[in-house]
Order: C-alpha cells, then structure tokens, then sequence
C-alpha cells in the first residue's frame, strides 16, 4: 500500500465510523483525499461501481461494522462478488473492520484480489 493510500485509509476510516454511528451506511471509496462515495440504501456494490466510476482507479474501500451492530444477525460481509466489482471499479485497497467483517470463501477472494492488484487490510 502507498503512502496516499495509507492516507485515504485513515481519512476513509473515520468517515465510515461516522456514517456507521449515524446509521447511514457502512462502506465508503476514498481517493486522493476525497470521499467519493458513501454506501447508503443501495448497498455496497453499487456504492463501489459509483465510486469507481469517480475515481477512475487507485480508490480505497473501507467497510466497516455500526456501534451497535448485532452480529448475530447483521454481519458486514465481503464476498468474491464485492472483489469482482472492486476490480471492474479498479480498486486498489479494501479495508475491513477486523474481528467484524465476514469474508465469504476466504481463500477464492484472497486469490482473487491478488490476481485482481487489490490488497485487503484488516485494521
């Protein structure tokens, strides 16, 4: 991860914990210090397509869980679909909340991110 990346990450991060803690979203793209975009009802895919679209390529993800979020029932998840509309989007970074987020068939998105130049970061 690039030195900009790392700075997308930490703006990105606080700006999702915010919009978790309002109930808003949980999934922001960053680039260049600019919040692209912010998931909101339509769910993470499409704020990654429109996020993507902004940025061009090189954007940050970052999902992260809510405050108060019951994970018995309501787990922020990544699956190999969020890594194949990454890459259609050119991400460069997703960001999960480690200890929180649910990565669906681990070791297919791990190999797909590599293969697609995305590195996953669990903070």
């Amino acid at each position: 991860m690039s030195r900009a990346e790392e700075e997308d990450l930490d703006l990105g991060w606080s700006v999702a914990k915010e919009i978790a803690r309002l109930d808003i979203g949980q999934t922001i793209i960053v680039k260049n210090g600019t919040v692209l975009a912010v998931e909101a009802f339509e769910g993470t895919n499409d704020a990654i397509k429109r996020g993507g679209a902004l940025a061009r390529e090189g954007a940050v993800m970052i999902k992260v869980a809510k405050p108060n979020q019951d994970m018995r029932f309501d787990v922020p998840v990544i699956g190999i679909e969020t890594i194949k509309v990454a890459a259609d989007a050119r991400l460069r970074v997703i960001a999960v909340e480690a200890g929180k987020t649910l990565l669906l068939e681990r070791d297919k998105i791990v190999d797909l991110a590599g293969r697609s130049k995305i590195s996953i970061v669990a903070r």
